[in-house]
């Protein structure tokens, strides 16, 4: 029997080996490691609101009003009044017939995905897809099958020999997300629309990164293409640029009513806490709509400007335009990214180092994200820093 420590040496020998990175404070834009402060570039929180003092006040509230635990499971007696709330509200915003809130991003995901389908199915996914999706799908039974990257002719492929090999009875579900969250980079959306509606499988998007930054009052990148209603399953989370906790998925009400009583992450959890659901609520009724929400957005897009015109300045300029608030920056192999990441530490910056299995061998990078509340002259300071390594 191999022993763990061996196991831990065999990670360590490969620079996989990971660790956690204790931080002080509130999660914002400089953070403390130990006594040291840090230009924080490593977070998802977009819109700058884990900290906010509109957000901070939201939750207090919520808290004093509906208190903190759900005591139970939704389907025991953890259904409270701002869970409903909230997925009316989530409902409404993405056009949908109704919606569920989970626990978190991944419980939404594993949850969603092997509820949807199940053995003499075909799950379809994006090969960059995130590991819950991936999780997902194995676990429902069905038959997994992915395509390269945005390869729609793969896809294509994919659709019609699962279609056939599904027949009549069986579902065939696409799963893809629409801004990825190590490259940053989009989905071809219209072609994948096109494709799964023509082979009559289902569509689930995943919008985590795209949730309140994209679209009309944050709806995200399919309602920014005008394709939302074309989405049989809208997937997202409440930890990025909702600036909280948690995840949801909206669709169809047969659809919902299936994953409520086929999801175990959803049936088998402790309902969310009814001050985060409140607070969620509150977010994306009052926030996104509204001119805080519009200004921020604003600032995240010029703060992105900002960064490129910086490493251009700086003689490093980007491979790509970013397309999100998530830049890359792939070195290739693992010990080079750690070094990098230390390097940049060492410059008073938080940028972390992302390796398999989370992107590919051989594409170990730093991942660099921004927020609407960094200052210009730290994103500057960023970009100098990053054009030394």
């Amino acid at each position: 029997m191999r022993s763990f420590e061996s196991e831990l040496d065999s990670l360590k020998a490969s620079a996989l080996h990971r660790s956690l990175r204790p931080l002080k404070g509130p999660q914002h834009c400089q953070i403390l490691s130990g006594t040291r402060e840090l230009r924080n570039f490593s977070s998802n929180d977009y819109l700058g609101l884990a900290a906010s003092d509109v957000v901070r006040a939201m939750l207090a509230d919520a808290v004093e009003k509906y208190g903190a635990g759900s005591g139970a499971s939704r389907l025991v007696c953890g259904d409270l009044e701002p869970h409903r709330m909230l997925e009316s509200q989530l409902a409404k915003l993405k056009g949908t017939d109704a919606a569920i809130a989970f626990s978190s991003g991944y419980a939404a995901a594993v949850g969603t995905v092997s509820a949807l389908v199940r053995k003499g199915d075909v799950v379809i996914l994006d090969k960059l897809c995130h590991a819950s999706l991936i999780d997902g799908a194995r676990l429902s039974g069905a038959t997994v099958r992915v395509f390269p990257h945005n390869h729609l002719e793969k896809l294509e492929r994919l659709l019609d020999s699962s279609v056939a090999s599904a027949g009549p009875e069986g579902r065939v579900l696409v799963v893809a997300e629409s801004v990825y969250s190590m490259d940053g980079d989009w989905a071809d959306l219209f072609g994948i629309v096109r494709l799964t509606q023509a082979a009559g499988a289902l569509l689930l998007l995943d919008e985590a990164h795209a949730f309140g930054v994209f679209g009309k009052n944050g709806r995200g990148l399919a309602d920014k293409f005008g394709l939302a209603r074309k989405v049989d399953f809208h997937l997202g989370t409440f930890s990025k640029a909702v600036g909280l906790s948690g995840g949801y998925v909206c669709g169809s009400k047969a659809g919902m009513d299936i994953i409520l009583n086929r999801a175990r992450s959803f049936i088998y959890s402790t309902a969310p806490p009814p001050a985060i659901a409140a607070a969620a609520h509150d977010v994306i009724t009052r926030v996104f709509p509204g001119a805080m929400g519009e200004r921020r957005r604003a600032d995240l897009w010029n703060n992105v400007s900002i960064f490129t015109k910086a490493m251009a300045e700086a003689g490093a300029p980007l491979l790509h335009e970013p397309t999100s608030a998530i830049i890359p920056v792939i070195l290739g192999e693992n010990d080079r990214a750690l070094a990098a990441a230390a390097k940049l530490e060492e410059a008073g910056v938080l940028v972390p180092a992302i390796r398999y299995p989370t992107v590919p061998q051989g594409q170990a990078r730093l991942r660099i994200t921004l927020s609407a509340i960094h200052e210009e002259k730290d994103i500057v300071a960023l970009a100098r820093a990053v054009a030394k390594i």
